[in-house]
């Protein structure tokens, strides 16, 4: 934080910001906007596109912006961009194709769109920073790997939770304690809730009650945590991750109790899980490990205790405020907050949320008819499970009982999405024949 904050002074003393594009006009790129026109020197965001072009001009008017535009070609966006002007557009590839522009925000929450503005971005040169832990979940490796041949930095978001998680992995790595498990801290977990027991919630907090509802079902943890595995080479210990409940308000320190020394210390690879209830919540938490007994004895003085595991937490994370965090390190440091450099090590896979019957057609993330459960990914290949990101739209061709996983000989997939011909490529790369 502290080398990046002066190095953006520096690119606003110079009048050398970075130029940023956001791609969605949601509740979280509206607060991405509103921090960056706000509060971040040395940064400029330049164009905001959204398929509803009434959301991208109220993301610019909340942040107080003047002189909106609308383009529609790359030249408009060009003229705006060198005058200054605040630009919306409902094609989001033009972002991705003017060179005035260093690095594309993407907020959307959509696999299928998301992967083609992503992948038109990457292949015009341009740094990418994801707040669409489902995309990244799901084929973030393959674009990874498109990103590195094309020279330019594919990451996840510092705010959210597994670039927090990551930063503290880095940590404690850094000063020399093994990571033995990434851990998350929820405050609900029910996989039944759906859009309509969480209308409520979302109405108070003004989100979409499918998004919130991917927060309760265990969908959106699921992919997080996925994210920080691929980022670590981590496996969960059984699918759906242990997730102990504790009492509301359990320190954290304690509430790792809940976790089986001896099954962490036997780990191979590590793993990743979460905790519901403990406090702080909504923070995350790392667990290691060092086998000095006289930097153990250093740990214990300073007040982590005797150990074998050692307990780091960070006690929140700020969404949208950190963002720019990770723009900055992307584009003056080539460094990702997280990304999958291990590769796909767990999948989320699609679980029936009720009884489903023949015929019917899954509707998205969040919804009515599944959720999703971390899996490891050697698991879900050898069983052919279905990836929860790639279920919308799928045909089911027999029923399927409450909380059975999907594979993919229970449906039939749409034709011609570009984010399965990218799984298919993602699949071919990791589990070859």
């Amino acid at each position: 934080m502290i080398l990046i904050d002066s190095a953006l002074e520096k690119r606003q003393s110079e009048g050398n910001p970075i130029r940023v594009g956001v791609v969605g006009a949601g509740f979280m790129a509206r607060g991405i906007a509103l921090q960056i026109m706000q509060s971040v020197p040395g940064m400029e965001l330049v164009a905001i596109s959204n398929r509803t072009i009434d959301a991208a001009r109220r993301a610019f008017s909340e942040a107080e912006a003047k002189n909106i535009i609308e383009v529609n070609s790359t030249k408009a966006l060009e003229i705006a961009i060198q005058k200054g002007y605040p630009a919306i557009t409902e094609d989001a590839e033009l972002l991705c194709k003017v060179d005035l522009i260093d690095v594309i925000v993407e907020v959307t929450g959509s696999v299928e769109f998301g992967a083609r503005i992503v992948s038109a971005a990457i292949d015009h040169g341009k740094h990418v920073v994801l707040m669409n832990a489902e995309l990244d979940g799901t084929i973030g490796p393959i674009l990874h790997q498109k990103a590195k041949k094309a020279g330019v930095v594919f990451t996840n978001a510092d705010g959210d939770q597994p670039g927090v998680i990551m930063n503290l992995y880095r940590f404690v790595k850094s000063i020399g304690v093994k990571p033995v498990l990434c851990g998350n801290i929820k405050g609900l977990h029910d996989p039944y809730r759906n859009p309509t027991t969480q209308e409520a919630f979302a109405k108070q907090w003004k989100q979409k009650p499918h998004m919130v509802t991917s927060f309760a079902d265990g969908t959106k943890i699921s992919f997080e945590q996925g994210i920080v595995a691929n980022a670590t080479g981590m496996r969960v210990a059984k699918r759906g991750m242990h997730g102990p409940t504790v009492d509301p308000g359990t320190p954290i320190q304690k509430a790792i109790t809940e976790f089986s020394v001896e099954e962490l210390m036997a780990s191979e690879t590590g793993i990743v899980d979460y905790v519901v209830s403990a406090e702080p919540g909504p923070g995350v938490f790392v667990l290691g490990t060092h086998d000095n007994p006289l930097q153990q004895h250093y740990l214990n003085l300073y007040k982590l205790g005797p150990g074998p595991l050692y307990c780091f937490h960070t006690p929140y994370h700020l969404c949208h405020f950190e963002v720019p965090m990770t723009i900055a390190r992307a584009a003056l440091f080539n460094d990702a907050t997280i990304a999958p450099t291990h590769g796909l090590m767990i999948d989320v896979v699609a679980t029936a949320k009720i009884n489903l019957q023949s015929g019917q057609t899954l509707d998205g993330m969040g919804y009515y008819m599944t959720y999703g459960l971390a899996e490891n990914a050697d698991i879900a290949y050898a069983q052919n499970l279905l990836p929860i990101g790639l279920a919308e739209g799928c045909r089911l061709k027999r029923d399927i009982p409450k909380d059975q996983v999907l594979t993919y000989a229970d449906v039939e997939v749409p034709p011609g999405r570009y984010c399965d011909s990218l799984r298919e490529e993602q699949t071919r790369l990791f589990f070859p024949p």
